[in-house]
């Protein structure tokens, strides 16, 4: 396949990621301060699946999409008063959590262990992002930012790490057997920081 097939292929499918993060987006259990959604674990799919640079990309995709005007926030919201609203520390805490898990699982390896320990750091680098962006925005302090903005998704945070981590590596596996998925295979005899 040449490159620029790839390069399309990659284009398309980061495309799609940031089309199903607004999908998931509209699964909604609301709570007082911050609504318990499906972006994380969409979150999470795009970066297990696609890796750091496609995960992250298909996210600010997402991201600029919802901020134009788009409604593919939560509960079919848009605008970039919501990215920069109380609640936009999480949107934006989306980008370093999806580099980090797409970084981690490059450096070490697609398993479903490093998946799960990548998406639970994640988690918590989105609920740090949210939780000091909340405590600022909404002027809280920081005992009413931790339990509206971080305490009570841990764990359902903990749920969705552990799916996206299944689910991820499961289609990830199965993309890239289909040759669906541009993969970078290292040679079995160097070893996994290459």
């Amino acid at each position: 396949m040449t490159k620029e097939r790839i390069k399309l292929r990659m284009m398309i499918v980061t495309a799609l990621f940031a089309a199903i993060i607004g999908i998931l987006a509209q699964i909604t259990i609301p709570l007082p301060l911050v609504p318990i959604t499906g972006q994380t674990l969409a979150i999470g799919l795009a970066a297990t699946i696609l890796g750091a640079k496609y995960g992250t990309i298909s996210v600010i995709l997402y991201i600029l999409i919802g901020a134009a005007g788009i409604p593919v926030f939560a509960e079919m919201s848009a605008g970039l008063s919501v990215v920069v609203g109380p609640t936009g520390g999480f949107l934006v805490g989306f980008i370093p959590t999806s580099l980090f898990i797409g970084w981690m699982l490059e450096k070490t390896a697609y398993t479903f262990k490093y998946a799960m320990i990548a998406n639970t750091i994640g988690m918590l680098i989105t609920l740090c992002f949210g939780t000091t962006w909340l405590k600022v925005s909404a002027e809280l302090s920081w005992t009413a930012a931790l339990m509206g903005g971080f305490v009570p998704f841990i764990a359902v945070g903990l749920i969705k790490a552990a799916l996206a981590s299944w689910i991820g590596i499961t289609v990830r596996h199965r993309l890239a057997k289909a040759n669906l998925l541009y993969t970078v295979q290292r040679p079995s005899n160097l070893p996994k920081s290459v």
